[in-house]
């Protein structure tokens, strides 16, 4: 049989899942329950087939089986919705009103589209009178009959995270019956979900435009707006919904979310203290209070806030690790045992538990123990890496088409070309390779403007890019050769407009995107006069310091010893070409030469970037600004030679990253 048809295992699985659907619909539970525990034995962390079994179970009148059965399953998917409401049907069975409501309104959190669940709460409520209750189910019941049943499989089945299955429903539907409203945000929700924002964008302004009244579709349209940074375009939908619904707390707390963005974390905070004041016990708000206040370099009010939000939630990984994530905090015992005791509970969920584990693994290593320290590591970033999509031939096919077409020919016939503007300073590279210090040696220039992060570039390329598949030859770089000199002048503008929401007025400013080393051709034909810094940190302790880290969002590649090694070896190669056809257009700053020599290294930089030297670049440390990479407190200390080589405390068990690097490895 040739092997284009094979069937993959997951493949298999599904197939038997819908043989055992077949035998359910033909009321064949014997048959299909026998299947089921066949097939459990293959798979015995499957959500559907532990479901499927469940529910036979409860046909055929084995209910302490299928609640048994439910148990399980909540322990494996938790946030699995069908389990509840499954298991208000066993309660129903059994005549236990008040456990199924409870179970019924657990399912209907997690999923409003379960009409099954809404019809027996309507009817539970009724016979409990609960007339309210009873009325707000029906109410529910008559808005899922209202809509196309596809509309409302294809809500629920994106509540339960099927996105595929969902995506090709409402596609279908969408097809066959023109514009929906409802069918679109659903549509636009699953874009959401899967990264695909530009198309969630679009969705949402042509809904938008048939419904400008759809409150919720807004306020979605606003959250795809700051999930692409578009900061300042999500408070002006924000602010609308505010108007007409000023005491909302989730648009409150999106609207200071996009203060935070355009790097007013004093506003932040301030916003987000006044949605505290109402509800003290929200370990969220907890978290983003101190977010903010970390970033202004409020380090005591900001751990106070951390250790408030896992008080309140003992479980929240997220607080844990942001703790552990200032580097200069120390954990007591007693934390230290709660935060083991979380990791290793049954119903912590995968989040949770791979926050806590880095957590624990920064806790031990401050307390010298590396063994286990490292154990904890491994397992945090095994956690994380089995819920990540990254695939590492995108970024080796992006180095090798940069290569093929931003050559020295290439740039010799655009000599000339973009906005010849010379505010901004690049500073690329990999996280944890320094960049963060370089960053505040230059912010506490007179003439130079810290900001953050930007994520124009990023966007500009998205834009180059389009709408393409994973597995289809992209449209950039290539792109780039079709393009007129007054494209690459038109975009190097859109740059600085783009960035002006978070600069204050200076000469200069700094975009600290790292990930941008990639994009260095596109950077020099839009904008040829902006200054450009390579950041670079000895291989072993640059590429050790990724695998200690947990990032909020992006840099997927940091999850794997193999895949960070090949991350750096493509930089590495792909800087070596910008060297080769952009001579004397970058300064790579190495890391270890700087916390060498700061003085020599300081009036290097400033030199590059036509600055006069300051003695206030010395003494980076006493600057004050928001700061929100994972080196804000670091930056906020005189330089330390000790932090240089902590990687060896790991060094038995980093073989295999020296053995990946190889030569690169050498120092």
């Amino acid at each position: 049989m040739a092997a284009a048809t094979l069937n993959s295992p997951a493949q298999d699985l599904e197939a038997q899942v819908r043989r055992i659907r077949g035998l359910m619909e033909r009321n064949d539970f014997g048959q299909a329950l026998t299947q089921a525990q066949v097939l459990r034995a293959q798979a015995p962390e499957n959500r559907d087939v532990l479901y499927l079994i469940a529910v036979c179970q409860r046909y055929l009148q084995r209910l302490p089986d299928a609640l048994a059965t439910l148990a399980q399953l909540e322990q494996l998917h938790p946030r699995y919705s069908r389990l509840f409401q499954e298991r208000g049907h066993c309660y129903v069975a059994q005549r236990l009103a008040e456990p199924a409501i409870e179970a019924y309104l657990r399912g209907v959190n997690l999923n409003p589209a379960l009409p099954a669940s809404w019809n027996a709460l309507q009817r539970l409520f009724g016979l409990t009178a609960q007339t309210a209750n009873a009325e707000t189910a029906a109410s529910h019941v008559q808005t899922l009959a209202a809509l196309p049943p596809q509309v409302v499989t294809a809500t629920s089945m994106l509540a339960d995270g099927d996105l595929q299955p969902a995506e090709l429903l409402i596609r279908k539907y969408l097809l066959e019956h023109g514009d929906h409203v409802e069918a679109m945000r659903v549509l636009a929700r699953i874009g959401m979900q899967l990264g695909i924002l530009d198309d969630a964008e679009l969705l949402f302004e042509r809904l938008l435009e048939l419904a400008p009244d759809y409150h919720a579709a807004r306020f979605d349209y606003a959250q795809v707006l700051l999930d692409r940074h578009r900061h300042t375009r999500a408070q002006e939908e924000l602010k609308k919904l505010l108007a007409a619904e000023p005491g909302n707390r989730s648009y409150r707390t999106a609207f200071a979310t996009a203060h935070v963005g355009l790097g007013d974390a004093a506003g932040a905070v301030a916003r987000y203290r006044e949605l505290l004041s109402e509800t003290p016990q929200a370990p969220d708000l907890h978290l983003s209070v101190a977010h903010a206040l970390k970033t202004l370099g409020q380090q005591q009010q900001a751990i106070e806030s951390y250790r408030a939000a896992a008080a309140l939630r003992p479980s929240f990984g997220d607080a844990w690790w942001s703790l552990a994530n200032l580097k200069t905090y120390r954990f007591t015992d007693a934390e230290l045992q709660m935060m083991r005791a979380q990791e290793a509970a049954a119903g912590t969920e995968l989040a949770d538990r791979f926050h806590l584990c880095f957590a624990l693994g920064k806790a031990l290593e401050d307390r010298g123990e590396y063994a286990e320290s490292f154990r904890y590591y491994e397992r945090g970033n095994a956690l994380k890496r089995s819920q990540s999509g990254y695939q590492p031939r995108f970024i080796e096919r992006n180095a090798r088409l940069q290569a093929e077409v931003c050559t020295a020919q290439f740039f010799a016939a655009h000599a000339g070309v973009g906005c010849h503007s010379n505010a901004p300073i690049f500073i690329v590279g990999l996280p944890r390779s320094g960049s963060t210090l370089i960053e505040q040696i230059l912010a506490s220039h007179s003439q130079v403007e810290g900001t953050m992060e930007l994520p124009e570039i990023p966007r500009l390329v998205a834009v180059l890019q389009g709408r393409s598949f994973t597995d289809s030859e992209p449209r950039y770089p290539a792109i780039l050769r079709d393009l007129s000199a007054a494209d690459f002048e038109r975009m190097g503008e859109s740059y600085l407009t783009d960035t002006r929401a978070y600069r204050k007025g200076r000469p200069h400013f700094i975009d600290k995107m790292p990930n941008n080393f990639r994009h260095l051709g596109l950077i020099h034909l839009i904008l040829p006069n902006a200054r450009i810094i390579d950041a670079r940190r000895e291989a072993m302790a640059c590429c050790f310091s990724n695998f200690k880290q947990l990032f909020a969002s992006g840099q997927e590649f940091t999850y794997s010893i193999a895949d960070i090694a090949a991350y750096y070896r493509s930089y590495i190669g792909l800087m070596r070409h910008w060297d080769a056809v952009l001579p004397g257009r970058i300064l790579r700053v190495q890391h270890e030469e700087v916390v060498a020599d700061l003085e020599g290294s300081v009036r290097r930089i400033l030199d590059f970037c036509g600055l006069e030297f300051e003695p206030a670049c010395l003494e980076f440390y006493r600057t004050e600004r928001s700061v929100r990479t994972a080196s804000s407190e670091q930056v906020r200390q005189p330089i330390y030679k000790e932090g240089i080589d902590q990687w060896r405390h790991f060094e038995p068990w980093l073989g295999p990253l020296r053995e990946a690097l190889g030569e690169l490895a050498q120092p």
